[in-house]
């Protein structure tokens, strides 16, 4: 989706450039990015979507994050870090392969866990919405949703040392996490 909006950022630039009549740029900006995306043949494909569109355009920024949210609940949909993904453990990977051929006969111990805020001490309710901010990626406002909510679920598939250390610190800052 970055990429047809890029192209139509592009075009509106390039008519604002070429545009020799005197109305204001601001106005001729207006004018025909809006003609662009209204006449979209992706919008005028199917009105159940273009009705969703404009339902969730008229959305504040709150509500917007509160759909997001429970879109992502509702459709299971994985929070996905922002930097993308690490290219060390792919390169791990057929070492990983070595070991389980040589030793099939170990038992399989467990090394991702996911983190469950269960609890946090109201007095220190500021510093734990700072961590889980931290850790999380997450804005002000929804982290603090986010502690509010407990118990809930904060991250899956997260390695063993990196799980002991979360704990840790936001057991110094009194909340309560549990590790499954």
């Amino acid at each position: 989706m970055a990429l047809p909006c890029r192209f139509a950022a592009r075009s509106c630039a390039r008519q604002l450039r070429s545009a020799t009549s005197p109305r204001s740029s601001a106005q001729m900006l207006r004018a025909s990015c809006t003609s662009r995306r209204y006449n979209s043949t992706e919008a005028a494909a199917n009105p159940k979507i273009a009705d969703i569109v404009d339902q969730i355009s008229k959305l504040t920024l709150l509500e917007t994050a509160d759909l997001v949210s429970s879109l992502k609940s509702t459709l299971n949909i994985p929070d996905m870090p922002i930097g993308g993904f690490a290219a060390a453990p792919a390169a791990a990977a057929p070492a990983a392969v070595e070991e389980a051929e040589e030793a099939p006969a170990a038992p399989a111990e467990k090394t991702l866990f996911t983190l469950k805020l269960q609890s946090f001490d109201a007095a220190a309710k500021a510093k734990v919405i700072k961590e889980i901010k931290g850790l999380l990626g997450l804005s002000l406002v929804d982290s603090k949703k986010f502690v509010e909510s407990a118990p809930k679920m904060m991250k899956e598939n997260v390695p063993k040392e990196e799980a002991e250390k979360i704990i840790a610190t936001l057991k110094e800052l009194g909340a309560v996490v549990g590790m499954e």
